[in-house]
């Protein structure tokens, strides 16, 4: 994950590039790349399968991105943190919204 906020008319080759510059990381490694719009409300995923490069977007249409602060400009997130990100759900304190009261 990238900390802070990236210019989101970044594409595919811009993100490629900033990967490789600002965070000194191999974008064809096959790892997922995260980066947030300023509003908070857009993020983008880079990521390479080893075919070509692929790009995600993904708006919320309400609240934000609830993103991590760090000062070396990058954040690693396990799977269940991303998934919870990507819900729109705060992945420092997730709650559950809805439990089954009875079984069967």
């Amino acid at each position: 994950m990238a900390a802070g906020h990236t210019d989101m008319r970044c594409g595919m080759n811009s993100l490629a590039l900033r990967i490789q510059q600002a965070l000194r990381r191999d974008p064809h490694a096959g790892d997922l790349y995260v980066f947030r719009g300023k509003s908070g409300k857009l993020i983008k995923i880079f990521w390479y399968d080893g075919l070509g490069p692929s790009l995600y977007a993904k708006r919320l249409e309400k609240g934000r991105f609830i993103w991590p602060s760090t000062h070396d400009g990058v954040v690693v997130f396990t799977p269940g943190p991303l998934g919870y990100l990507l819900e729109g759900i705060d992945w420092r304190h997730p709650q559950h919204t809805w439990r089954p009261e009875i079984l069967g």
